[in-house]
């Protein structure tokens, strides 16, 4: 039996999907039953936990031949990182007392950076992994294409899409929200000991202007770039309700600066299969 964190999400989704489709055992782990409902008529058991919850994930992650593990975003985090670290905590205990025979844990690109930014969250998370005696592998997936999603009213409405990776001619590792799932129910079945990173980025590194040409093609007319100045992030992400944006602006940083990247560009990532113009049409058509 498969036990799935963030089986509502689209990572986890499609893992929990794959799985089932193979006949396979899963146990969807939830804070909220009324959104496991779709996965309790396809045959899931069902666990409620939430991640700070130390004995209800213990008891979710009991008896699974593995665990995966889809730590909830922080995109506004308090200095320090505390609800990542209450997150943590609470995973770990439960993994050392539910001891499943192996854990999966997604993770990102940049988990390896040495500069604090937001994704310095998931190399919290790495390092008290890599600290169990039970088997872990770390997928680090790029930037997700399907974060594009934000893009689609202005890229339609207006024929822009406003980027803060710069510059828009400058390709990224990204990858689909789908072939993360798909390689997570891969990784997830293998046997293996010890500690594993695993990158995974798309068929193809991918631009601004390539995100841009991608909506051109889907919404049947031009879409530009309009890069977001470096100047004007912090009273911008102030102005929409952050209270603490520098580790945001560190991220992005990372991106533009190069130091957020695979090692070798990705010469060792394991490569997708969905290309930028597939997600982009989804995203529109959806």
């Amino acid at each position: 039996m498969y036990a799935i964190t963030g089986i509502t999400g689209k990572v986890g989704g499609a893992l929990g999907d794959a799985l089932l489709k193979q006949g396979l055992a899963v146990r969807a782990v939830v804070r909220d039953a009324g959104k496991a409902k779709a996965w309790a008529a396809r045959g899931c058991e069902v666990a409620l936990a939430g991640f700070e919850d130390a004995a209800a994930l213990t008891a979710a992650f009991k008896g699974a031949e593995a665990v995966f593990i889809l730590p909830p975003p922080e995109f506004d985090p308090a200095p320090g990182y505390p609800e990542a670290r209450k997150v943590i905590d609470a995973v770990v205990e439960a993994l050392n007392a539910a001891k499943p025979a192996r854990v999966l844990c997604l993770s990102t690109i940049g988990a390896d950076a040495v500069q604090d930014n937001l994704l310095s969250q998931r190399t919290l998370m790495e390092q008290a992994l890599s600290a169990l005696s039970l088997p872990v592998t770390f997928l680090r997936p790029g930037w997700f294409l399907d974060n594009a999603l934000w893009d689609v009213a202005s890229a339609r409405e207006n024929g822009v899409i406003s980027s803060f990776l710069m510059p828009a001619d400058r390709p990224i590792a990204m990858v689909a929200a789908s072939d993360v799932g798909r390689v997570a129910a891969e990784l997830i079945q293998e046997h293996w000991t010890g500690k594993r990173f695993i990158e995974l980025e798309g068929p193809h590194r991918v631009s601004p202007n390539d995100l841009a040409l991608a909506f051109s093609k889907a919404l049947r007319r031009p879409v530009k770039v309009e890069t977001v100045r470096r100047e004007t992030w912090e009273s911008l992400f102030r102005s929409q309700g952050m209270k603490n944006p520098g580790p945001r602006m560190r991220m992005l940083d990372g991106f533009n600066e190069g130091w957020i990247d695979f090692a070798n560009e990705g010469a060792n990532a394991i490569k997708g299969r969905v290309c930028v113009d597939e997600v982009i049409a989804a995203l529109v058509n959806a």
